[in-house]
C-alpha cells in the first residue's frame, strides 16, 4: 500500500503510516493519496473504517472484472476503468483500475500492477508533479495515462487485420477464419470496456458533485473525445473483419463451385464414354461389329471423338 499526503502550495510528499489516514483526511490542508496493489482484507476494513466508503462499492472495488461504471455518492465517486494491452498469442487483456475520488483525496484499487499508473505515480512523486494536485488533475492524468496506451493496443490489431486481409487473397489457409474469429472476439472484448468508459466520462461532464473543479472539464471532454475516437475506429475494424469474414466464405463457396464444375464436366465425359463401353459390352450373340477386327480401336475412336467434342463444347461455352 502507498499513502501520501501532499501539502499545498509546495512539491512536498510525505508518506504517512495507514494508522494516520483518519487525522490526515481530518486536515483542512493538503491532499490524500492512497494506492493499494493488490489489496487484502485489511485494506477493505481500512478502507470502510477511515474513509466510511459503501460497503457495496468496497465489494465492486475487490472484484476482478467488474463492468466500467460511475457511482455517485454524497460526497466521493467511485469510478471502475480498465487498462489493456494486446498480445497475439494471449490475445487482449484487462487490468481493472478502481477510483474512490473525493475533493482532497484519491483511492486507487488494483488487483495487479499496471504501468501506466506505475509511471504516473512516479511522476507525481517527483521534485516537480505535472500540474497542482487535485483530484481532478490527478484523476486526469491517470485516465489520461490508461486510454494513451489503448491506442498503441488498437494499432497493433490494425497491424493483425491488414495481414488477414493480405492472407485472404493469399491462397487456401486453414487458419484463416480462426484467426478472423479471434480478432473479432479482440474488438468485442474492447467494444465493452470503451463503451461504457465513455459514459463513465460523459456522466463526469453533467454531474455537478463539488468533487472536481469546473476547469478540470475541460480536460474530461478531452477524455470523452479520445474515447469516441477509439469506438469509431472499434466499430470500423469489427466492420472490416466481418466483411474479410465474408469475403473469406465467398472466396470458399467460389472455390468449392469450381472444384463441383470440373466434377461435373469430368463425369459427363465418363459417362459418355461408359455409354459406348455399356453398348458394346453387351451379351446380345448378334451384334455387326462383335465379328469385325477394327471393332476394338474404332469404340476406341469413337470414345475418344465424343470426349473431345464435349470438351471443345464446354470451352465454347465458358464452362471449362
Amino acid at each position: 500500500m502507498m499513502t501520501a499526503l501532499v501539502w499545498p502550495g509546495s512539491h512536498r510528499i510525505d508518506p504517512i503510516a495507514p494508522g494516520a489516514l483518519r487525522e490526515a483526511l481530518a486536515r483542512a490542508d493538503g491532499f490524500l493519496w492512497v494506492d493499494l496493489c493488490p489489496p487484502d482484507e485489511a485494506d477493505r476494513a481500512l478502507l470502510q473504517e477511515a474513509f466510511g466508503f459503501h460497503p457495496l462499492a468496497i465489494e465492486d472495488a475487490f472484484r476482478a472484472r467488474e463492468r466500467p461504471k460511475l457511482d455517485v455518492y454524497p460526497d466521493h465517486y467511485f469510478m471502475v476503468f480498465y487498462a489493456v494491452d494486446y498480445d497475439p498469442e494471449d490475445g487482449l487483456r484487462l487490468r481493472p483500475v478502481h477510483l474512490f475520488v473525493g475533493p482532497r483525496y484519491l483511492v486507487t484499487v488494483r488487483p495487479q500492477r499496471i504501468p501506466e499508473i506505475e509511471e504516473e505515480i512516479a511522476r507525481w512523486s517527483g521534485p516537480e508533479p505535472p500540474r497542482p494536485i487535485t483530484s481532478g488533475g490527478l484523476v486526469y492524468h491517470l485516465l489520461d495515462a490508461v486510454l494513451d496506451h489503448y491506442f498503441p493496443v488498437l494499432d497493433r490489431i490494425t497491424e493483425e487485420v491488414e495481414a488477414i486481409e493480405e492472407r485472404l487473397f493469399a491462397g487456401s489457409d486453414g487458419r484463416l477464419i480462426e484467426a478472423i474469429f479471434q480478432m473479432r472476439k479482440a474488438l468485442l472484448e474492447l467494444r465493452r470496456v470503451v463503451a461504457p468508459e465513455r459514459e463513465v466520462i460523459n456522466l463526469l461532464l453533467r454531474r455537478e458533485l463539488p468533487v472536481f473543479r469546473p476547469e478540470d472539464m475541460i480536460y474530461f471532454q478531452d477524455l470523452y473525445d479520445r474515447l469516441v475516437r477509439l469506438t469509431e475506429s472499434i466499430d470500423l475494424y469489427r466492420d472490416m473483419l466481418s466483411g474479410a469474414l465474408e469475403s473469406y466464405l465467398s472466396l470458399q463457396s467460389n472455390r468449392l463451385n469450381e472444384i463441383v464444375k470440373v466434377l461435373t464436366i469430368a463425369s459427363i465425359i465418363l459417362m459418355a464414354n461408359a455409354l459406348v463401353a455399356g453398348i458394346y459390352g453387351m451379351n446380345f450373340e448378334y451384334m455387326p461389329e462383335l465379328e469385325w477386327p477394327w471393332g476394338y480401336p474404332m469404340a476406341l475412336l469413337m470414345m475418344a471423338t465424343i470426349s473431345a467434342a464435349l470438351v471443345l463444347f464446354f470451352r465454347r461455352r465458358g464452362w471449362l
